[in-house]
């Protein structure tokens, strides 16, 4: 074993073991007979052999490849769903390709494509929507492939992991009304079904609540870019006699930080001292949530948890089942609860 090794069949070659045998070990070590794997386990650490996993991959039916698949990678909530997804799936022995689909649908059919060209063994995806072609692509790869939506559901079948809209948005909106003055509700561009689920929840909980719901009016934009869209829109009210109340609630904290932008810009007092003249919320607890002017109140979105319930999710449905059109290995939806995060902006 002086000769250096660079190929799998010069490693078997020099274990004195077949090609096939060498990689089924590298498959899955424990499909061979402990003997055998001493042996070649002996002989990884003589020859300094590393296999190239990739190419080991795509041998295989089923890669041990996982695509992870987020509108937009540098979204600080993204990072964190990203962060814990790699990592378990990284310890489970899988190799996880991250895309970013920009929020473009086509961006987001490329990466699909890829995976698929690459046999991978299943994806997470947060899924931007798109027309009905785009969607019947996404629905006819999860009857092929598991696969897990996350962030927002992409409908009834599929196994989706979330935020408790419902309930993060209630929470806020009911402490919010106990200030003296209704909370008027601040959108987000409807790129994804949370904005809607966010509107639905404040809107019955104001009815609840025995108030009426005041939507701030906006233009109508798609745009993935919040916190320019929320500064550019919040300058315009400001610039056309302000908010209908001095409460201001944000659909997110993005939209939040274009929104409090505008206001410091425009010269107004935000916050819960006496003199403030306008309190501003979020929802989603963002990593600069805490260090803005004032410091944000907000909904702690628990990303970390997501993301281990998704990534357990998937490799479950990975590990154990094989026929993923079985209706009961889809459909599963969980979602997980928020907390409250008070500051001194609201």
């Amino acid at each position: 074993m002086t000769k250096r090794v660079r190929t799998m069949e010069e490693f078997a070659v020099a274990v004195g073991l077949s090609r096939p045998t060498v990689s089924k070990y590298f498959q899955d070590a424990g499909s061979v007979r402990l003997k055998v794997r001493e042996k070649i386990e002996k002989g990884l650490q003589e020859t300094g052999f590393r296999p190239n996993l990739f190419a080991v991959n795509l041998n295989r039916r089923r890669t041990k490849i996982i695509g992870l698949i987020f509108p937009n990678s540098l979204d600080p909530f993204y990072m964190g769903l990203r962060r814990r997804i790699e990592s378990q799936a990284t310890e489970s022995g899988y190799l996880p390709f991250v895309f970013s689909s920009d929020g473009k649908t086509e961006l987001e059919a490329e990466a699909l494509e890829t995976l698929s060209s690459l046999n991978a063994a299943g994806v997470i995806m947060a899924p931007v929507g798109g027309d009905d072609a785009h969607r019947a692509k996404i629905k006819a790869l999860a009857h092929t492939m598991p696969v897990v939506f996350i962030d927002a559901p992409f409908d009834d079948e599929e196994c989706f992991v979330g935020t408790n809209n419902e309930q993060s948005m209630a929470l806020i909106t009911d402490y919010l009304t106990r200030f003296g003055d209704s909370p008027c509700y601040f959108d987000m561009p409807p790129v994804t079904s949370n904005g809607r689920e966010r509107r639905e929840a404040y809107m019955a909980t104001m009815k609840r609540r025995g108030l009426d719901p005041i939507l701030v009016p906006l233009e109508p934009s798609m745009t993935w870019e919040f916190e320019s869209y929320a500064f550019q829109e919040a300058q315009r009210i400001l610039g056309s006699g302000g908010f209908p109340t001095s409460i201001v609630l944000c659909a997110n904290d993005r939209i939040a930080f274009g929104v409090l932008a505008a206001l410091n810009q425009a010269g107004k007092k935000v916050g819960i001292t006496p003199e403030s003249e306008i309190r501003v919320a979020g929802h989603d607890n963002q990593p600069l949530s805490e260090y803005i002017w004032p410091p944000l109140t907000t909904v702690q979105q628990n990303t970390a948890e997501m993301g281990k319930l998704a990534i357990n999710l998937l490799l479950s449905r990975i590990e154990t089942s094989r026929d993923f059109d079985e209706p009961s290995t889809r459909g599963e939806h969980i979602r997980v609860n928020g907390d409250l995060v008070l500051r001194s902006s609201a």
